[in-house]
C-alpha cells in the first residue's frame, strides 16, 4: 500500500511552520523563525513570499526531502473571499486574491503562494483546508443594529472544526447531527457554533472575551471617544485593541503562566483580571447557544490556554450546565492540515475551486 507524502506550511507572523506528514504520521515537523529586522523591510504580509520561499527550500535541503516525491502540498488558507468549509484546491486566481485583494493583512495570506509555486515545480496539486473566511454562519446571526454593519465570519476555523471533527470521531458520533461549541483559547479567543455539519455563528476575537493580546468587546461608544481624542491614529489604535489588550495591557505579559504566578504570589488584582477573562469566555460560550435553542450536545476547549487547568477549570464551572466539556488542548493546525488534503487523496472530500463572486 502507498503511503501519501504530504508537505504542510503554516505562516505565522515570526515564523513559518513545516512539515512532512507520511499518512496521518509526521516525519517531521519544524519552525523557522523570522526576526523583526528581517520583516520590517516588507510594507505587506504578501512581499514576504520569495522570502520565506527560499527558506522553505533550503530546510527541505537540509532534510534531504525531494520535492517531486509529494503527493499533495498543503497550506493553511489566508484571508480570501468568503468560501465554505473544507478544501479548496490553490489556484492562481486564489493567489492573486490573496496578493492584491486580501479581506486583511495575516501571515496565513503568503501560504498559498508559496505552496502553489512548489506544487507547479513539482507538478502536483496544492491546497488549502478550512481556511480563515469559511463562511456557513446563518444570515439572522449576520445582522447587527447599523444597517451595513455585518458581523464577519472570520475565526480560528481550522482548529475548531478539526476539534469538532476529533470530538465525534472518538465519541462515534455523527458531526452533521451534533450541536458542539469549541472555544478556541489563544492569543486571540474565538467561539464558534456547529450545527448541521456546519459552522453556523462565529463570535470573533474582536466582539468576544478579552484575552493574552486582544482587548476582545468593548464598550462602543468609550472606543468612539478614543478613536477621536486626537492621541491616536487608526493604525495605533487598532494595535491597542488587537496586539495591545487583554493581558497584555494589564500586565504587559502575554504568558498566562506569568499571571497565574502573580496569582500564587497573592496578587489580588491579577486574580480578578484572570478570573474575568474566564468569566468573560464562559459568557460568550453561553450567548452562542440559543443559535440551536440552547440544545448543546458537547462543548470543546481547545487552543494554547486550554492547557491551563486553571483557565480551563473555571469555564466549565459556569458552563458545564449546557453540556458536557471536553479539552482538545493545542493548535493541531499542522496535524490538521495534513489530515484534510489526506481525506482529498483518498477520495473521501472533494476539493473546491474557489470562484469569482462565490459569496
Amino acid at each position: 500500500m502507498i503511503t501519501e507524502k504530504i508537505l504542510v506550511i503554516n505562516p505565522g507572523s515570526t515564523s513559518t511552520k513545516v512539515a512532512v506528514f507520511e499518512g496521518e504520521t509526521a516525519k517531521w515537523v519544524e519552525s523557522i523563525n523570522h526576526s523583526p529586522d528581517e520583516l520590517k523591510k516588507f510594507k505587506k504580509v504578501y512581499d514576504q513570499l520569495d522570502m520565506r520561499f527560499g527558506l522553505i527550500k533550503q530546510l527541505l535541503e537540509n532534510h534531504h526531502e525531494d520535492i517531486a516525491a509529494f503527493s499533495a502540498i498543503a497550506s493553511r488558507g489566508g484571508n480570501m473571499p468568503a468560501i465554505k468549509a473544507g478544501p479548496y484546491k490553490i489556484t492562481d486566481y486564489m493567489v492573486e486574491c490573496l496578493q492584491y485583494r486580501p479581506l486583511d493583512e495575516h501571515a496565513a495570506n503568503v501560504g498559498a503562494g508559496i505552496a502553489l509555486k512548489l506544487a507547479n515545480e513539482a507538478g502536483i496539486n496544492a491546497y488549502i483546508y478550512d481556511a480563515l473566511t469559511v463562511d456557513e454562519m446563518l444570515e439572522v446571526n449576520k445582522i447587527t443594529g447599523l444597517a451595513g454593519i455585518r458581523r464577519p465570519a472570520r475565526g480560528h476555523n481550522l482548529n475548531t472544526r478539526a476539534a469538532a471533527l476529533k470530538l465525534c470521531e472518538e465519541k462515534n458520533i455523527e458531526y452533521k447531527d451534533t450541536n458542539i461549541i469549541v472555544a478556541h483559547l489563544g492569543g486571540g479567543i474565538t467561539i464558534n457554533l456547529h450545527s448541521g455539519g456546519k459552522i453556523i455563528d462565529i463570535i470573533m476575537d474582536e466582539e468576544g472575551p478579552f484575552s493574552p493580546e486582544r482587548a476582545g468587546g468593548m464598550p462602543v461608544y468609550s472606543i468612539v471617544k478614543m478613536a477621536f481624542s486626537g492621541k491616536y491614529t487608526e493604525d495605533e489604535l487598532m494595535r491597542q485593541l488587537q496586539r495591545k489588550g487583554g493581558l497584555l495591557s494589564h500586565f504587559g505579559v502575554l504568558d498566562i503562566r506569568a499571571v497565574e504566578k502573580m496569582i500564587d504570589e497573592g496578587d489580588e488584582y491579577a486574580k480578578t483580571v484572570f478570573d474575568a477573562m474566564a468569566l468573560s469566555t464562559a459568557k460568550n460560550i453561553a450567548k452562542i447557544s440559543p443559535c440551536v435553542q440552547g440544545k448543546i450536545h458537547h462543548i470543546v476547549l481547545t487552543g494554547g490556554l486550554a492547557h491551563s487547568k486553571r483557565f480551563t477549570g473555571q469555564i466549565i464551572k459556569s458552563v458545564e450546565f449546557l453540556a458536557p466539556v471536553t479539552i482538545i488542548a493545542g493548535e493541531n493546525e499542522v496535524q490538521s492540515l495534513a489530515n484534510g488534503v489526506l481525506r482529498v487523496l483518498r477520495g473521501e472530500e472533494e476539493a473546491k475551486i474557489l470562484v469569482e463572486g462565490e459569496k
